[in-house]
């Protein structure tokens, strides 16, 4: 069964709003074995509205809908439909009914244009909405299938749960469709297609490549009859992928570089303390996003001028003799933040992040320094991109050596 998402906003289409929506309804529909051919946004426009929506049920046989069932005059995905399938909408007292006891419970006067969510069409199912007061709708006619959904993310993705998902699974049987993702460092997309090129001709399973601001992020794609014939598909290819890849795949799917690096240090049994510069104490943040990192992490340092370096007791004719955009520099912030707070491990992160060159160093250089008490080392990285992209991609490989010498 072929599906189709369509997002429905102009908030969305002037970037106002990050369509997160369909992201999440695209890994879901998988599980229930249904291709995803088509995804489509369009605005608060009835006519093109309707001409989105007559293609997809033109193409598709399950046609799912998010946001424009506000109470505004712009929520017309409700009045689009109605269009296309030739039905006039009535409003349903009970739903009234319904808004008025909410609006009660909350001691909260209740618009009268709340009413319009109340709009139903004869061959519409209401859809319960447990986080608002929106209902979604379920239209089957004929082989078709549309579900209209709120756009709000925490009430589209709890409906989905709940009372779409459900309906969907005892509709849809017969192929399973599961991915993976391993999550990849210190190569270029072109490296990783290249090395995986023998298997990027099959179709089942198959793969794809991405890049992210976390390193490469390479899909594996599988179908099958049974979910445990999927699964055996992705095993098989990713043990292939590993024996290429090797040490460079450091993550899976939902895993974060900072939570496995977490975990290394709890179950290590040591502590980090980090001293920045270029980054502005953004590789701080990203480690204490982990929860009960506080158990490792004793805190950072954000040195951003030369003062500032020298006033913790980096030392100036280091700086002067070297820059302050340095391996040297980078190693000695790693021993400045270990013995300033006590810890086993010390990271020092200095670099280049734009607009212009810094000691004749280009925009996108980076160095990591890395103190452990016993030895010192660093890496130096030159990466492309904006400020923050720079800034990104430099705590991701102050995380990644730490991995790699915490293993």
């Amino acid at each position: 069964m072929k599906a189709e998402i369509i997002s429905i906003g102009t908030e969305l289409l002037l970037g106002e709003i990050t369509d997160t929506n369909s992201a999440y309804l695209a890994g879901q529909l998988p599980l229930l074995g249904l291709d995803i051919h088509f995804m489509s946004t369009v605005g608060d426009n009835q006519h093109r509205l309707v001409d989105t929506l007559r293609q997809a049920w033109q193409r598709s046989d399950i046609i799912i809908a998010t946001g424009g069932l506000g109470p505004t005059q712009d929520d017309i995905t409700r009045e689009a439909i109605a269009e296309l399938l030739n039905e006039e909408i009535t409003i349903d007292p009970a739903l009234v009914k319904k808004f008025q006891e909410l609006f009660s419970y909350y001691k909260i006067e209740m618009p009268p244009s709340n009413i319009r969510q109340a709009g139903v069409i004869p061959s519409a199912q209401i859809i319960p909405n447990p986080r608002g007061t929106a209902p979604g709708w379920w239209i089957e006619r004929g082989e078709r299938i549309i579900v209209t959904m709120p756009g709000p993310p925490r009430e589209m993705q709890l409906m989905w749960t709940q009372e779409v998902l459900p309906r969907l699974q005892q509709r849809t049987e017969g192929t399973v469709i599961l991915s993976k993702t391993l999550k990849i460092f210190d190569l270029t997309e072109a490296k990783v297609d290249e090395l995986v090129s023998p298997f990027l001709s099959a179709t089942n399973p198959t793969l794809a490549t991405y890049a992210k601001a976390d390193g490469i992020h390479l899909r594996i794609t599988a179908k099958a009859r049974l979910a445990s014939e999927a699964q055996q598909l992705i095993n098989q290819r990713e043990a292939d992928i590993r024996a290429i890849l090797d040490d460079n795949i450091w993550g899976v799917d939902s895993e974060s570089l900072e939570s496995i690096v977490g975990a290394l240090f709890m179950a290590k049994g040591l502590t980090l303390a980090t001293m920045e510069s270029s980054t502005g104490g953004l590789l701080a943040n990203v480690i204490t996003n982990v929860s009960g990192s506080s158990k490792y992490f004793r805190g950072g340092l954000v040195t951003y001028a030369d003062e500032a370096k020298a006033a913790f007791g980096l030392d100036a004719q280091l700086i002067s003799q070297y820059g302050a955009v340095s391996a040297e520099a980078a190693e000695a912030m790693a021993t400045v933040a270990r013995d300033k707070l006590g810890t086993a491990i010390g990271v020092g992160l200095t670099g280049v992040t734009g607009p212009i060159e810094i000691e004749g160093k280009p925009v996108g250089t980076i160095f990591v320094g890395i103190d452990d008490g016993q030895r010192k080392k660093s890496l130096a990285k030159n990466y492309p991109g904006n400020r923050l992209q720079v800034k990104q991609r430099a705590v991701t490989s102050a995380l990644f050596e730490l991995r790699r010498i915490l293993l």
